[in-house]
């Protein structure tokens, strides 16, 4: 698999995009806000009032959540200058990356009304101009001009790898890590993280100035145990949907033993870990928290229907993953799967309150 090449979210705006399924992603961008409006304060500060800031999204995908970042990075520094008593805006670039196959079009086709939005939102005369800007790549290797960017930030992005792990074992009936996984499985998965993670902490330390601010969320765990609940049981159900098909013989075993998600969902300490090996960043501020599965709904929406929240739940973990799977298994069986998929999800939510967990970290890029 070629990660670059199929790692993507729902494009568009259909019933299965990402851009309609990512209220989520949404909730958990809201609870970190508080922790991304201090690393802003203190970026400026530490600036003497920069007349220019330079900010990336890595990791932005597309639909309401890529622009709604976008508007309060703005909207922050645009607080903040008034609390420090400066009548002088900063200019404001902010890039927004993906892989190639992003739907970069229709956050494009959106850039105009977010400005204007932008202007309706905030006073006219000390508004911050703001320039939006694409830049495919990705975010393991280097995307920008040495020493020019200021502000990084990053939301469920960083727990997707490069690749997936090159196992000596058969990861047989799994198709994430799992209970039932091999340990060399584990540790490729681990080793894999360590790799990625250290080489995106490289290349950011060769494009930040010294001082920056970089606020980074993944998608994580709070266990030591790789295979715990909180991090794997969303995949383990699909899997267990998958090997349904595959014993009525709707797919074959061998394609099934063969595909693995190319995703790692580090523990707090494995991140700090990687941060405190390569060197360049300070650690300001690490907190973990939960969000429920049921978050994907919209509480004004369907909130009559019992199964509302699995299928939500269903649809948004659709959005997310249809890409990889469409890519390894075909057109055919993608209805089917999803279909039995949702159902799995619907069952796990009956019967318990299921969550993630998030890690948020602050850094400063040293000087």
């Amino acid at each position: 698999m070629d990660v670059a090449q199929v790692l993507h979210m729902n494009g568009g705006d259909g019933d299965y995009s990402y851009s309609n399924n990512s209220l989520l992603q949404r909730k958990v961008i809201s609870m970190t806000k508080p922790i991304i409006d201090d690393a802003l304060a203190d970026l400026y500060s530490a600036m003497n009032f920069p007349k220019t800031l330079i900010m990336a999204d890595l990791g932005c995908s597309s639909g309401p959540n890529t622009l709604l970042v976008a508007s309060e990075l703005v909207k922050s520094v645009d607080k903040i200058r008034q609390k420090f008593g400066n009548d002088e805006s900063p200019e404001i670039q902010i890039y927004l990356n993906d892989l190639p196959h992003n739907d970069f079009n229709t956050i494009f086709l959106s850039v105009s009304k977010f400005q204007k939005n932008l202007t309706n939102q905030m006073v006219p005369s000390s508004s911050s101009p703001c320039y939006v800007s694409g830049v495919p790549g990705s975010f393991y290797t280097r995307l920008f001009l040495s020493k020019s960017i200021h502000f990084v930030y990053s939301s469920y992005s960083l727990m997707w790898l490069s690749q997936v792990p090159k196992m000596i074992n058969t990861n047989k009936g799994n198709i994430y890590m799992s209970t039932t996984s091999p340990p060399n499985v584990i540790k490729a998965y681990h080793e894999q993280f360590q790799r990625d993670f250290l080489m995106f902490l490289k290349c950011r330390k060769e494009e930040m100035v010294s001082g920056g601010r970089m606020v980074l969320t993944i998608l994580g765990r709070q266990s030591d145990d790789p295979c715990s609940k909180e991090c794997c049981y969303v995949w383990d159900l699909l899997a267990t949907s998958l090997n349904d098909m595959v014993a009525e013989g709707l797919i074959d075993e061998e394609k099934l033993d063969s595909f693995n998600i190319p995703q790692y969902t580090p523990s707090p300490k494995e991140v700090c870990n990687e941060v405190e090996k390569e060197g360049s960043f300070a650690i300001n501020r690490l907190k973990v928290s939960e969000v429920d599965w049921d978050a994907c709904t919209d509480n004004n929406v369907n909130s009559l229907e019992e199964d509302a929240q699995g299928y939500n739940m269903g649809k948004c973990m659709r959005a997310v993953a249809e890409p990889l799977i469409l890519s390894y298994f075909g057109e055919s069986i993608i209805e089917e799967v999803f279909e039995r998929y949702t159902n799995n999800i619907k069952i796990c939510m009956s019967r318990e309150k299921a969550k993630l967990v998030n890690v948020t970290l602050s850094m400063t890029r040293k000087g």
